[in-house]
C-alpha cells in the first residue's frame, strides 16, 4: 500500500486540515480579542510558536490513533476494512466546515464592525480638514546676525496672530507650529498633524533699517502653489507686510472678511518701532518658559512699555509674566499676582479689542482666585479671537476649577484641536478627561503627552493624579516619583506624601514633609501642599490652619493639577467640617483684592 493512500486511509490529509483551520482560527481570536483586555502582544506570538510546534506532533497523532464509537484506540488495533476511519474522517470533514464558516464569520466582522470605526477615522481627518485651514511654519532667519532670529520668530509669531483673529478661518497655534523647521520635506504629513490644508512658509531678512520678507501658501494636501511673494520695506514698514501678508491669504484661502477682521489685519500694536523690537525680544523669552527666561521677558516688555507707554500688547506681556513667575520660580504669589493684575488692567484700558490683553487679565484673576471673573475675561478673549488655544486652555482650567468638567472638557478639546502639539495643553487636556471621569481615555491621552516630552514633569504628576483616582496607588507613586526626579516641587512632594500616606508608608509621608518644613525656613513653601501632607497624616486641625493661610498667601496652587479646593478629593476628610466649608464659599465669591 502506498504512503499516500495510507495516509489518506488514517485522515492525516484531514487532520492537517483540521489543525490548520483549528490553529489559524484559534491566532485571530487571540489577534482580536486579546487587545481588548490589555494582553501583551508577545502572548499571541507565543500561541503562534506553539501551533507551529504543535503541528508535527498533531500529524504524528493522527498517524497512530482514530476516533472510534469506543473512543480513542490506536490505529492498529482497528481492522483496516472497518467503517470507522470513514465515519471518523466525516466527523471531520464537518468539524472543518464549522471552523471554515466561524472563520470568515470572523473575517468578516473584524473587516466591515471592528474596524468600521478606525476606517471611519482613518477617512475622517481628511474629509473634515477644512480647506479655510492654515499653519504658519517658523520662518527662516536669513539675517547675517543670528541674534535676529527674534525678530523672524516675532514675525511669524504675528502674522499668525493677524490671522488667527479671523473668524472664518482655523489657524494652528506656534507652540505646534515652531516644532517643525521652514521649508519642510513632508509637508503632507506635516499638514496631516497639525489638521490644517494650508501651510505658510517664510524667511526674514534684517539689515540695518530695512526688511525683506519672503512667503508663499502651499495647499499641502495637492502640493500645489497658491500664492508667493517678496516685500522689500523700510523696518517702519514691518505691520505694513504683515498685514498685507495676512489679508493676501485670507483671499487666497477665500475667507470672509468683516468690518471688524479688516481692522485686525491693518492694526498697528505701535508707531514706535524701538518698543516693538523690545516686544519682540520679550515674547521670544517668554516663549522659553523657564525663571531666568521669563525674568528676561519682563524686562524687554518694561522697556517697551517706557518706550511706548500705551503700547496694550506690551502690558499683557507684563502681566503674563508676573503670572507665571511663582510657578516657575517658586515665589510667593502674594509678591507678582497684584503686579500682574495691574499690568493686566492696563493693557485692556488701553486696547479692549485686544483677546491678548483679556486672556492676560484672566490669567491673573485665576491666579488671584477670582474665578468667575476670570471666566468673563476668557470669554470676552475668545468672541475677539476664536483661535486663541490659550485662552481655550485657561478656560478650561478655571472652569476645572470650579467643577464644571463638562465645560471644561469641551475647552480643551477645542485647545487641543488648535495647537495638537503643545505639551501643556495635552497634558491639560488629560486631566480634563480624567474630571469628566473618561479615566481609560485620559491615561491614554496621558501617555501621549510623555510620547512627546517624556521629561515633562505636569505629564507626569497628572497622569499619577489619574492613577490616584482610579485606585492604582502604585502607579501612582511611580509617576509621582517621577515628577520629583525631574522637577521637584512642593506641589508634587505633597502629591507623593499623600499618595505613600494612602498605601500606609506613614513614615515616608512623615519625611517629607520634615523636609518641606525645613525648606520653607529658606525659602517659600505654599501653605496649601503643606496642608495636604498634613492632612493626610490624620492632622485636620493644622491642614485648616494652613488652609486659611493659604487664601492670605493666595497661593498658586488654589488652582493646581487637582484643580481647587473645592474639587480637591485630597481634601475630602474635611468636607463636612464648618471652617472647610466657609473656606469653600471664600472660594466661590472670590477673594477680593
Amino acid at each position: 500500500m502506498s504512503l499516500f493512500v495510507e495516509l489518506k486511509r488514517r485522515n492525516v490529509f484531514r487532520a492537517a486540515a483540521f489543525y490548520a483551520a483549528s490553529a489559524w482560527l484559534l491566532v485571530q481570536i487571540a489577534t482580536q480579542v486579546f487587545p481588548f483586555f490589555h494582553i501583551s502582544e508577545w502572548v499571541v506570538r507565543w500561541i503562534v510558536v506553539a501551533a507551529a510546534i504543535g503541528f508535527p506532533f498533531a500529524m504524528m497523532f493522527s498517524w497512530l490513533y482514530e476516533w472510534t464509537p469506543h473512543g480513542l484506540q490506536r490505529e492498529s488495533e482497528v481492522a483496516a476494512n472497518e467503517s470507522v476511519t470513514r465515519e471518523s474522517g466525516k466527523k471531520l470533514d464537518r468539524w472543518i466546515i464549522a471552523i471554515l464558516v466561524l472563520a470568515v464569520v470572523l473575517l468578516l466582522t473584524n473587516q466591515f464592525v471592528l474596524h468600521r470605526d478606525e476606517k471611519r477615522a482613518d477617512i475622517a481627518p481628511v474629509a473634515e480638514i477644512s480647506a479655510k485651514s492654515i499653519a504658519v511654519l517658523p520662518f527662516d532667519n536669513l539675517s547675517r546676525d543670528p541674534d535676529n532670529a527674534y525678530f523672524a520668530e516675532g514675525v511669524q509669531d504675528e502674522i499668525l496672530t493677524r490671522l488667527a483673529k479671523v473668524a472664518d478661518l482655523k489657524v494652528i497655534s506656534r507652540t505646534s507650529t515652531q516644532r517643525f523647521k521652514s521649508a519642510p520635506a513632508d509637508l503632507r504629513e506635516i499638514a496631516k498633524q497639525l489638521g490644517v490644508t494650508h501651510i505658510l512658509e517664510g524667511s526674514v531678512q534684517k539689515a540695518g533699517d530695512s526688511v525683506r520678507v519672503n512667503v508663499q501658501v502651499i495647499n499641502a494636501l495637492t502640493d500645489v502653489h497658491l500664492w508667493a511673494d517678496t516685500y522689500d520695506r523700510k523696518l517702519t514698514d514691518i505691520f505694513a507686510i504683515e498685514s498685507e501678508i495676512a489679508k493676501n491669504v485670507t483671499e487666497n484661502l477665500k475667507a470672509r472678511l468683516n468690518d471688524r477682521a479688516e481692522e485686525v489685519l491693518a492694526a498697528r500694536p505701535t508707531e514706535n518701532p524701538e518698543a516693538h523690537e523690545l516686544y519682540l525680544k520679550g515674547r521670544y523669552f517668554w516663549n522659553r518658559r523657564s525663571t531666568a527666561s521669563l525674568r528676561k521677558a519682563g524686562d524687554y516688555f518694561q522697556k517697551a512699555i517706557d518706550l511706548d507707554p500705551k503700547y496694550a500688547l506690551a502690558y499683557a506681556g507684563l502681566a503674563d509674566v508676573h503670572s507665571l513667575v511663582p510657578v516657575y520660580a517658586g515665589t510667593a504669589p502674594q509678591d507678582d499676582v497684584p503686579k500682574a493684575l495691574a499690568a493686566a488692567r492696563k493693557a485692556v484700558d488701553l486696547d479692549d479689542r485686544l483677546a491678548e490683553s483679556h486672556t492676560s487679565l484672566g490669567n491673573a484673576l485665576v491666579s488671584s482666585v477670582q474665578l468667575k471673573a476670570a471666566e468673563a475675561e476668557f470669554r470676552r478673549a475668545l468672541e475677539l479671537n476664536p483661535n486663541y488655544a490659550t485662552a481655550h486652555q485657561w478656560l478650561a482650567e478655571c472652569l476645572f476649577g470650579q467643577g464644571r468638567f463638562s465645560e471644561s472638557l469641551a475647552e480643551n478639546e477645542r485647545a487641543h484641536e488648535l495647537d495638537p502639539l503643545s505639551l501643556i495643553i495635552n497634558a491639560s487636556y488629560a486631566s480634563s478627561l480624567a474630571g469628566a471621569g473618561r479615566y481609560e481615555e485620559a491615561v491614554q491621552q496621558a501617555r501621549k503627552t510623555l510620547d512627546l516630552d517624556p521629561e515633562l514633569v505636569p505629564g507626569h504628576e497628572i497622569l499619577g493624579q489619574i492613577y490616584e483616582d482610579e485606585g492604582k496607588l502604585n502607579e501612582a507613586i511611580i509617576e509621582y516619583s517621577k515628577a520629583n526626579e525631574l522637577g521637584p516641587t512642593p506641589s508634587n512632594f505633597a502629591m507623593l506624601a499623600h499618595a505613600y500616606a494612602k498605601t500606609g508608608r506613614m513614615g515616608e509621608t512623615r519625611k517629607i514633609l520634615d523636609k518641606l518644613t525645613d525648606l520653607s525656613a529658606q525659602q517659600y513653601v505654599g501653605a496649601y501642599p503643606l496642608a495636604v501632607i498634613h492632612l493626610a497624616l490624620g492632622e485636620k486641625g493644622e491642614a485648616l490652619r494652613l488652609l486659611e493661610q493659604s487664601f492670605v498667601e493666595r497661593d498658586i496652587l488654589l488652582q493646581g493639577l487637582y484643580g481647587s479646593i473645592k474639587i480637591d478629593k485630597r481634601l475630602d476628610p474635611l468636607r463636612h467640617d464648618p471652617r472647610f466649608q466657609k473656606l469653600v464659599e471664600r472660594f466661590d465669591a472670590g477673594i477680593p483684592e
